[in-house]
């Protein structure tokens, strides 16, 4: 379950068929195109919201308690307002099979692209969303001295729109320790399943990765990057 098209894949593919669409990637400025992006479904009904960027809306960062994020993704959907949950696979047992099974890939959070009205209205005055609250900016402080709502800025969003929608088993939501980085430039993949993807170069578990940055919620790790899929980001 999750709120993208391109969560259940088609019999028998690697991928679901809107990885191949996210490859068309705005040359220019290294971005994920508006248009590219799969759409936001609801599990529960198949409503789906499609990716409008506008000046009024900004990347929220919910957080829905007891892992009901794709709870609270339905209901905002169907309300008309898009949502991503980043997801992979995982290799679990079920009824003594291995099988390999979507997981929120960091836990409990929802990026929804809303008004600062619509935000609150889902947070504060829903009672189907008593169990969702903000995720809080606690490195900055409002006019009320309090914590503001964190929000993620567009072009960082799209990047992790690129990074995750292939749904990787490899994909890892990591810490600084955990990444050995090579240097402080950009690159940017320019083939294969991560292509279009920006960040740097780090040693991943044992792995040569690009590790990109979600500004105060966190660093996700690619799968391994052969480092002919790498250019730097100012090279032509």
């Amino acid at each position: 379950m999750s709120t993208l098209s391109n969560v259940e894949t088609g019999r028998g593919q690697a991928n679901p068929p809107s990885v191949r669409v996210l490859r068309s990637i705005e040359a220019t400025e290294g971005r994920l195109a508006p248009d590219t992006i799969p759409e936001a479904r609801s599990a529960q009904t198949g409503v789906s919201v499609k990716y409008v960027p506008t000046p009024d809306k900004s990347w929220y960062v919910f957080r829905a308690s007891y892992g009901r994020e794709d709870r609270a993704s339905d209901y905002i959907v169907e309300d008309g307002t898009f949502v991503y949950i980043a997801k992979r696979y995982v290799r679990k047992t079920v009824n003594g099979k291995q099988k390999k099974v979507l997981e929120t890939l960091i836990p409990n959070l929802l990026f929804v692209y809303s008004t600062e009205e619509k935000a609150e209205e889902y947070v504060k005055n829903t009672p189907a969303l008593s169990f969702l609250t903000y995720y809080y900016n606690h490195f900055e402080l409002d006019k009320d001295q309090k914590n503001p709502p964190l929000t993620v800025s567009r072009k960082e969003m799209e990047n992790f729109i690129i990074a995750t929608c292939n749904q990787s088993e490899h994909l890892k939501f990591v810490t600084e320790s955990q990444c050995h980085f090579k240097g402080g430039e950009t690159v940017m993949v320019i083939d294969g399943m991560f292509k279009g993807v920006e960040g740097r170069v780090a040693r991943v578990s044992g792995q040569q990765r690009v590790v990109l940055s979600l500004s105060n919620v966190g660093l996700i790790s690619t799968a391994y990057i052969p480092t002919a899929f790498l250019r730097m980001k100012n090279e032509k």
